[in-house]
């Protein structure tokens, strides 16, 4: 559950990465070392609710060490709103719908069971859990996830691999990864359809010249659209 084209909104290409400070390598090791534990802690069950809170200090952390700030990485304001909302809404849209009707049927039958989606069940007919499912969706998944995965991990380990377009197709593959394997309570089909649905959102980040508004909304989005059709139980899993 979570490409369109986007506008050049940010000043800077995919090809360059923010930040004047060189990588330390006391610092990058820290940082790895930080996830590591916050991905055990929350793999064993230590960490309520969502271990993105604790990502999305620890990027904070990272950014404000190297004088970077999440302007830098695509938090800064759009040129025009509207056409981001229409771009980053219709993004969403057709990710949400893509999943649900090609690639969730596709690897079900692949793997041999769809994704372990029961945590949502119920949310079936329930209009109060959809409203408080959408309350949390927009500051926690949408944005937190967004600045996490994307504004932070994306930018942080193409700037380590230099920068280039290779630097870039390894961050965009690794992050992804890394965000499919964040929703290991899916199951493996939901691991692996997470992983399909970061590329695509970390493709509508680069593709929007990395703006973080449009991956943002489009995450958002997409979300939406999964909790209208598991309301109406016509989602895959649930």
């Amino acid at each position: 559950m979570t490409g369109a084209a986007g506008p050049r909104e940010q000043a800077g290409s995919p090809a360059s990465t923010p930040g004047p400070s060189p990588d330390r390598r006391w610092l990058v090791s820290g940082e790895l070392a930080a996830i590591v534990l916050i991905e055990i802690a929350d793999a064993k069950g230590f960490i309520p609710i969502s271990k993105t809170p604790f990502l999305l200090l620890l990027g904070w952390l990272s950014l404000r060490l190297r004088g970077v700030g999440w302007r830098d990485v695509g938090l800064a304001r759009p040129a025009s709103w509207l056409r981001t909302l229409t771009l980053a809404t219709a993004a969403g849209l057709a990710l949400e719908l893509f999943s649900t009707f090609v690639t969730v049927p596709l690897l079900s039958r692949f793997v041999g069971q769809p994704p372990d989606l029961s945590d949502f069940r119920p949310m079936v007919g329930s209009l109060r859990l959809v409203l408080l499912f959408t309350l949390i969706n927009w500051p926690l998944a949408a944005f937190g996830e967004e600045m996490v995965h994307r504004g932070y991990l994306m930018n942080r380990i193409a700037g380590i691999g230099g920068g280039g377009r290779w630097a870039w197709t390894l961050s965009l593959v690794t992050v992804s990864a890394l965000f499919g394997a964040g929703h290991f309570y899916q199951g493996p089909t939901g691991m692996i359809q997470e992983s399909i649905s970061g590329l695509l959102l970390g493709l509508v980040y680069l593709a929007a010249r990395r703006s973080l508004w449009m991956s943002i909304i489009a995450h958002g989005m997409s979300n939406q659209v999964a909790f209208l059709l598991i309301y109406l139980d016509r989602y895959p899993g649930v």
